[in-house]
């Protein structure tokens, strides 16, 4: 995919392209001010070590930030992401498998003299490993994904792969990346104030210009249609970010539960944030949703 940042100037003017990753998403998931894009190294995964996409979970995660002209790599900032996702690899592995790994050359090419269904569990064993590396690596923990590799992986190939790992790397979408953050983990900025947008009409924070929805979609409700309750609208409190995206959501008012469906339909929506002198701020607001239609 092709990701476009703009200036909303008159008329916009295009600051950068980023190419290479197969989805793109801004938020500011930690709600401290700063708006992150959110992608993957799609480009230099696709067709490693003759493995597609469709043979990993993902691609590896990585955080951009774009900050006065420059792209940062930011994604060592949210290695706390990086470890849930190693964490679930690490149990996805089975211990007989990744022994029957080790005994491999590593390389596993599909022309590899296996029964075809050893090959393609191997194969697995071996893609969940790399996503293993990779989440350390571009995290910033270099020492851990190569400790990682050195654990898991056949010992005659380390150094073969090591190299292919760091190549495919520098090839990627990172190549386009300015600077890499200079803060760490543990010392990332506070979370930033949340306006209350759901008091203007009373005069509260009159400065603030509420958020605005521009995309709202969501699936018919299973089930609401033969309710007979008396009420044809739901009222949420939504928690959206800097960037305009949905960051929590809850019922407001009466209501005590919502619908997973509407819940997860919600994550996705998206709106011109909350304007503060013209700067854009999370804000908490209100919305009423149609159960009916």
């Amino acid at each position: 995919m092709e990701y476009q940042l703009y200036s909303l100037e008159k008329p916009p003017r295009l600051l950068r392209t980023i190419t290479g990753g197969d989805f793109f998403s801004a938020a500011d998931i930690d709600l401290d001010g700063r708006v992150e894009i959110w992608t993957d190294d799609a480009v230099a995964v696709n067709g490693f070590e003759n493995l597609s996409l469709a043979e990993f979970d993902s691609a590896p995660t990585v955080v951009l930030r774009f900050v006065r002209g420059d792209l940062v790599d930011a994604s060592s900032e949210f290695q706390a992401y990086f470890d849930d996702e190693v964490t679930r690899l690490r149990k996805e592995l089975d211990p007989d498998d990744l022994r029957d790994f080790k005994n491999t050359d590593g390389k596993l090419s599909p022309n590899a003299p296996l029964p075809v269904d050893r090959l393609h569990r191997l194969r697995g064993v071996k893609g969940r490993i790399l996503e293993i590396v990779w989440s350390y690596l571009y995290s910033g923990r270099e020492q851990q994904a190569w400790g990682a590799l050195a654990e898991t992986w056949p010992e005659p190939d380390v150094e073969r792969i090591r190299a292919a790992i760091l190549n495919a790397r520098a090839h990627g979408i990172l190549a386009q990346v300015t600077r890499v953050s200079p803060v760490s983990p543990g010392k990332r900025g506070k979370h930033v104030r949340i306006f209350d947008a759901t008091t203007q009409s009373a005069g509260v924070n009159l400065e603030v210009i509420p958020p605005e929805p521009i995309m709202l979609r969501r699936p018919p409700l299973p089930g609401i249609a033969d309710q007979t309750s008396s009420s044809s609208e739901l009222l949420l409190e939504l928690i959206i970010d800097s960037a305009g995206k949905v960051r929590s959501a809850e019922p407001s008012g009466k209501a005590t539960s919502m619908n997973s469906t509407l819940i997860h339909a919600a994550a996705e929506w998206k709106f011109i944030p909350a304007l503060d002198a013209g700067r854009p701020v999370a804000s908490r607001t209100r919305l009423a949703v149609s159960l009916r239609q």
